[in-house]
């Protein structure tokens, strides 16, 4: 038997952010490039028993059957001085088994804490996996013990950046808005969870 899923797959192991900031001290302008430290897939189930901490790839968007994936991405930003002053952001992500036609994958500012542990989906990931202890999970920051206020995650309803998918390929996000995101983070540490992607 045959599962068709309807979602965009990325590959986070190509993923990036690139910064570029003019640090105050020396007025000149810098340019960082960061890979993620941390990332996972939340599974949309009444349980929340499903993860994909140590996969390769993440996942955004709905599957056949109306299941939703929302796939989360945190960098460390600690090398970025507290007084620079963030000029540009970009997130560049490759993207693979992309299918359902066009649509708009969306980033928002994830904004409670939340875990990367050892569960490893087989195959093509698409499912998931039983969560490990610290996974986040659709219901979980940490599984088993600290739950998201709200089922899917805890984010800004306030759109951080959103590109249009179409196919497998290269895409980019950028915006001020994801500036002003990691102004915040730089100014203030703990408050950088990263970004939720999301592909309804």
């Amino acid at each position: 038997m045959h599962t068709h899923y309807n979602y965009n797959r990325f590959q986070s192991l190509v993923a990036c952010f690139i910064f570029a900031f003019c640090a105050t001290i020396s007025a000149q302008t810098i340019t960082v490039t960061l890979q993620p430290f941390k990332d996972n897939t939340l599974y949309q189930t009444s349980d929340g028993t499903l993860s994909n901490g140590a996969g390769e790839h993440l996942f955004c968007g709905k599957t056949a059957v109306g299941l939703l994936r929302r796939a989360l991405i945190q960098f460390d930003i600690a090398a970025i001085p507290l007084d620079a002053n963030i000029e540009s952001v970009t997130l560049t992500m490759q993207v693979s088994n992309a299918v359902g036609g066009a649509r708009a994958v969306k980033l928002h500012r994830v904004v409670r804490n939340w875990g990367e542990g050892v569960s490893n989906a087989e195959g093509p990931e698409g499912m998931g996996i039983a969560a490990s202890d610290g996974d986040a999970t659709w219901l979980h920051t940490t599984f088993p013990t600290e739950s998201w206020y709200t089922p899917g995650g805890d984010f800004l309803p306030n759109l951080s950046a959103s590109t249009n998918v179409d196919s497998d390929g290269t895409y980019n996000w950028t915006s001020d808005l994801m500036k002003e995101d990691v102004q915040a983070w730089v100014k203030n540490q703990e408050l950088n969870f990263g970004l939720d992607f999301s592909g309804r």
